[in-house]
């Protein structure tokens, strides 16, 4: 595989917001999220606009970065970006309305928080709707957008953390190893200590079937 470098991949990344420009958009926004498939912990979703005249260099799927690539980028993209905005939902709100709602609840009010208001959304491959912008959906968006890619950055260093914070109050768990997802260590803290309230209880019910509790 050939290596590209960070410019290379910056323009390369950068097609969408260049053809989003050329046809008159000017406040384009980049929704991701992260946390959508883990059996304890809070979806959340970001919205970015990034600054053209500002480029963070190294933007790209932030499940490709190591973390302290993202910790880096994370500071860069709060500190350069014209604005951002981090939402999360609780795993019983997620048991309420489903992940799928839940994602894109959080994903509407990441863009309503946003100090800019958007008049395009480029996501994730989420087919977003009740937003006042115009919106394109973009398989596998987070390696193919560099505003994408910010938002899967602030999302996932945003939940990462929390699920560090979680790790002291639920503590055996493993949740500063594997934030929430499912582990053979995470279901062998079930079957030992039973759930916690953060655990989604609708990603949960059919464990006992499978004799994982």
């Amino acid at each position: 595989m050939v290596k590209i470098s960070d410019q290379e991949r910056f323009a390369l990344l950068d097609q969408f917001e260049s053809q989003a420009r050329q046809s008159g958009y000017q406040a384009i926004a980049g929704v991701d999220e992260a946390g959508r498939g883990p059996l304890a912990g809070p979806v959340a979703a970001a919205a970015v606009i990034l600054d053209p005249a500002r480029p963070i260099l190294g933007l790209n799927d932030s499940k490709k970065l190591s973390e302290m690539k993202r910790e880096a980028l994370s500071k860069q993209i709060q500190e350069n970006a014209l604005a951002w905005s981090v939402v999360l939902v609780d795993a019983g709100e997620i048991d309420q309305i489903n992940i799928l709602q839940a994602t894109k609840k959080a994903m509407r009010q990441a863009v309503a928080s946003l100090a800019i208001q958007p008049d395009l959304l480029l996501i994730d491959a989420v087919d977003l709707d009740q937003v006042a912008c115009d919106v394109w959906p973009i398989i596998k968006g987070d390696a193919k957008s560099n505003s994408i890619a910010a938002a899967s950055i602030l999302a996932k260093v945003t939940r990462d953390h929390l699920m560090l914070e979680q790790d002291t109050l639920y503590p055996g768990y493993g949740f500063a190893q594997h934030k929430g997802y499912g582990t053979a260590q995470h279901y062998s803290a079930i079957r030992q200590f039973g759930l916690t309230p953060i655990h989604r209880l609708t990603f949960l019910k059919n464990l006992a079937e499978h004799d994982c509790l």
